[in-house]
C-alpha cells in the first residue's frame, strides 16, 4: 500500500437512514456499517491515483531499498508485465499506475526500476589519468544507454523519453547543440545528463595537442555556459583517441573517457562480443539521427527497438553517472 492513512479522530456521519424496529441488533448493525465505511475510505486512499513510473528521480537516483521514502518492499509490477527478479539480485518491480498505458503508446512495456546505486562508485573518475571504459563492473542485470551527437531533434522522442522515464546520457557536439539548445535542455530537465563529445566531431587522432584541447576544453566551456554543468565524462568521436587525447581530456577536467560495447543501428544491435549478448554493466551507443540516416525510420522508432532488445534479454537501464 503506497499511502499511509492516519486516523486522527472519529469518523462522523449517518449510515443507512432510518432504522426499522427496536431490536437490540440495530445498534450492532449501525456499528458494523460505520466500520465498513471507515474500511472503504482507507482502501480508497490506498488504491487511488498512483504515482508515475519513475526508474530514476529528480536527483537521478533510482528508488529502491534504502532510498528516499524508507521502503524496502518492491511494489507489484503493472498487470501484464514480468516482475521476476534475476538470481543474485536485480531490478525491483515498478510501482503501479499508468506506466503500462504510457509505454503502450510506443508499443513497449514499462521498465523495471533499476537497483539502488552502489554507495561507492565502481569506476573512479580521475582527471590525472582518466580511465577508458566500455562497461561498468557490476553483477546486476543493468545496462547504460548513451546517445551521441545531437543532429536529430525528433519532437516525438521527447514524448517517449517522458513516458518511458528511462535514464540515458547525452554526449553532445556544440555544432549541433547551437542549432536548438532548448531541445536538449528539455531532456536535461527530465534528468538526463549532458556530457562532452567535442565541439565539431573531428577525428582526434589526426589533431595535435593544441587542436584537441580546443575541441575538448572548448566544448566543456560551451556546455557549462549553456546547461550550467561542467561535464566530467567524454566520448571521442568515432571512438578514436590516443595518448594525447587522454592527457588533454584530463587537463580539461574530464574524469573518464567513455566508449561502448554495443551500438544500435536502426533495428539491429551490433555487439563487440561474438556471443551477441548483453552483459551486466554494458554501455550501449545510440545517436540522435533521423530518417535520412536511418533508411526512413525515425529516431523514436530506433530507440523503441533498442528498448525492446534490452528488455528481451532481461535487463533494465541504470544511470551511468551513478556508477562512474
Amino acid at each position: 500500500m503506497g499511502t499511509r492513512v492516519r486516523a486522527d479522530g472519529p469518523v462522523v456521519g449517518r449510515v443507512g437512514g432510518r432504522t426499522r424496529g427496536r431490536t437490540s441488533g440495530g445498534a450492532g448493525r449501525r456499528a458494523a456499517a460505520v466500520l465498513a465505511l471507515v474500511s472503504a475510505l482507507v482502501l480508497s486512499a490506498c488504491g487511488g491515483k498512483s504515482g508515475e513510473h519513475k526508474p530514476f528521480g529528480a536527483d537521478g537516483v533510482a528508488p529502491g531499498p534504502g532510498s528516499a521514502g524508507g521502503t524496502t518492499q518492491a511494489a507489484p509490477a503493472p498487470q501484464g508485465t514480468q516482475a521476476a527478479v534475476p538470481p543474485g539480485g536485480g531490478p525491483a518491480a515498478p510501482p503501479p499506475g499508468d506506466a503500462a498505458a504510457k509505454a503502450a503508446r510506443w508499443g513497449l512495456q514499462p521498465f523495471l526500476a533499476a537497483p539502488a546505486p552502489p554507495a561507492t562508485k565502481p569506476v573512479k573518475a580521475n582527471p590525472a589519468a582518466p580511465p577508458v571504459i566500455k562497461s561498468v563492473p557490476t553483477d546486476q542485470k543493468i545496462v547504460f544507454i548513451t546517445i551521441d551527437d545531437g543532429a536529430e531533434k525528433d519532437p516525438k522522442f521527447l514524448e517517449m523519453a517522458r513516458d518511458m522515464n528511462v535514464p540515458f546520457t547525452m554526449f553532445l557536439n556544440d555544432s549541433y547543440v547551437r542549432q536548438d539548445p532548448e531541445y536538449f535542455r528539455k531532456l536535461q530537465d527530465m534528468g538526463h545528463s549532458v556530457q562532452n563529445h567535442t565541439l565539431d566531431h573531428p577525428n582526434l587522432r589526426t589533431l595535435d595537442a593544441e587542436a584537441q584541447k580546443r575541441e575538448i576544453c572548448g566544448n566543456q566551456d560551451r556546455i557549462e555556459q549553456e546547461y550550467g554543468v561542467r561535464p566530467y565524462l567524454f566520448r571521442p568521436p568515432f571512438g578514436n583517441y590516443n595518448a594525447t587525447t587522454e592527457q588533454v581530456a584530463g587537463q580539461c577536467g574530464v574524469g573518464a573517457i567513455v566508449l561502448w560495447r554495443e551500438s544500435m543501428q536502426i533495428s539491429d544491435m551490433q555487439y563487440l562480443d561474438a556471443d551477441k549478448q548483453l552483459k551486466p554493466g554494458d554501455i550501449i551507443l545510440a545517436h540522435f539521427r533521423g530518417p535520412s540516416d536511418l533508411k526512413g525510420k525515425t529516431m523514436t522508432q530506433m530507440m523503441a527497438n533498442l528498448l525492446r532488445k534490452i528488455q528481451a534479454q532481461g535487463f533494465t537501464v541504470a544511470r551511468l553517472e551513478d556508477y562512474v
